[in-house]
């Protein structure tokens, strides 16, 4: 016998051995992988934000259908986007969505069993088990108790057959609560079965690649950063900013914008001095509120455009609509009037703003009219000159003749409205 023929007999009958311990250090290389706890919680997590995700336009879409849809039909919608998920994920891919994101997938340890395999590579039979341990339990568990409340099982008498069924509900929910919490220290001590069905069925997250690498993403995190750093700036930025100055610059320019066709006219009119036309029929420049009426204050009608207030009856939304229909009562009334030295009237404190405003802005102190675009120099009070209502012609009041049912002397009576008219009217101008 050769020695060659010796050491290819002995290496053929090594063979079996060889194959044995082959096969058990890889056995042991995939049950001795990496333990990612906080992988599963994740992915446990992520499934039920999913799950919100997808349920919340439902909710909002049976809502608009009718408002008692939401309370009836919520778990069995609940249960069919759990359904259909665990359809598309579990049993298709072996992996809920949540678990795919952080790489992890189910493993059997046992050998598939009579009943076929689903496209996952998992016994279907273990995993119809399981959907219904994790979505159709769950379901029930929540129907029998809502049902229970809604009639009152808790409130039975202790002989009664519901009150039984209630004690019997509440006793299972207790036992469910603490195996619970056995299973989860349980699983932070090894890290394997997250839940009582993945125990129950010996279904175990693990890692779909041998080499684990957790890949931490610091997109969020620096996306929290550059806001927070870009919320500091503008705390820094906006004390530095005339909000006031900035206003009054753009009300400037929006004024300019709605005078520039009056304006271009008058140019255009003043290119043509040989015309015929008299200096009176000239068109004068208009202002931003030209076509406001003369009754009431530009100047409020400029600030409510700017109010974003819809508590306030005069805002931003309702001032074009005031402006536009005219009624009785005017929808900016003026108080205490002032004239301007353009002829156009305001209240006085709106003149006495708006030219304190200007001072403090450190530019010139004049603005321009939001009725003509002129600029004003100054305001002055606003009077108004009244007759005496007896020495109109005809406007005695010998010819009006008063019934004597009152018992009224009518000279008093005309005295009394001499004096009522004219300081009515000197009353307005003082006011």
């Amino acid at each position: 016998m050769s020695p060659h023929s010796a050491w290819e007999d002995a290496w053929n009958a090594a063979q079996p051995r060889l194959t044995a311990i082959r096969d058990t250090l890889r056995s042991n290389g995939e049950r001795d992988g990496p333990i990612t706890r906080v992988g599963q919680l994740d992915a446990e997590l992520l499934d039920q934000e999913l799950i919100i995700v997808l349920q919340e336009p439902l909710n909002k879409a049976l809502v608009l259908i009718d408002a008692s849809f939401k309370g009836r039909f919520e778990p069995e919608l609940t249960l069919l986007i759990h359904t259909v998920l665990y359809k598309l994920s579990v049993w298709n891919k072996g992996a809920t969505y949540g678990a795919k994101l952080q790489d992890l997938r189910y493993t059997i340890p046992s050998k598939p069993g009579a009943g076929g395999t689903s496209p996952s590579g998992l016994p279907r039979r273990l995993l119809l088990i399981h959907g219904a341990l994790t979505i159709l339990v769950p379901y029930l568990h929540s129907r029998i108790r809502a049902y229970s409340l809604s009639h009152a099982w808790p409130d039975a008498p202790t002989s009664d057959l519901r009150r039984k069924a209630w004690d019997l509900l509440v006793s299972c929910e207790s036992s469910y609560t603490v195996l619970s919490l056995a299973s989860f220290v349980a699983f932070l001590y090894n890290g394997r079965f997250r839940t009582i069905a993945d125990r129950a069925l010996n279904m175990q997250l693990v890692p779909s690649r041998p080499q684990v690498r957790r890949d931490v993403s610091y997109e969020f995190m620096n996306r929290q950063m550059v806001w927070h750093a870009f919320t500091e700036f503008l705390l820094f930025l906006l004390p530095l900013i005339n909000a006031r100055k900035m206003r009054r610059r753009f009300n400037r320019v929006t004024a300019s914008i709605s005078s520039l066709p009056s304006k271009l006219h008058s140019a255009l009119y003043k290119g043509s001095e040989n015309s015929t036309t008299s200096t009176a029929s000239r068109p004068q420049p208009l202002g931003k509120y030209h076509a406001l009426p003369e009754d009431q204050c530009a100047i409020c009608a400029e600030n409510a455009s700017f109010n974003l207030n819809m508590a306030d009856s005069s805002n931003a939304f309702t001032a074009p609509q005031d402006i536009a229909t005219g009624s009785d009562s005017p929808a900016y009334p003026i108080y205490t009037p002032y004239i301007t030295s353009c002829g156009h009237i305001y209240c006085y404190h709106c003149v006495a703003e708006r030219m304190m405003r200007t001072a403090d802005d450190g530019e010139e102190d004049e603005w321009e009219c939001l009725r003509c675009g002129s600029l004003v120099k100054e305001a002055d009070r606003y009077t108004v000159e009244v007759e005496d209502v007896g020495s109109e012609p005809g406007g005695s009041l010998s010819e009006y003749e008063f019934s004597s049912d009152f018992d009224v002397d009518t000279s008093d009576l005309s005295a009394s409205i001499g004096s009522y008219s004219e300081s009515g009217l000197s009353g307005y101008g003082n006011y």
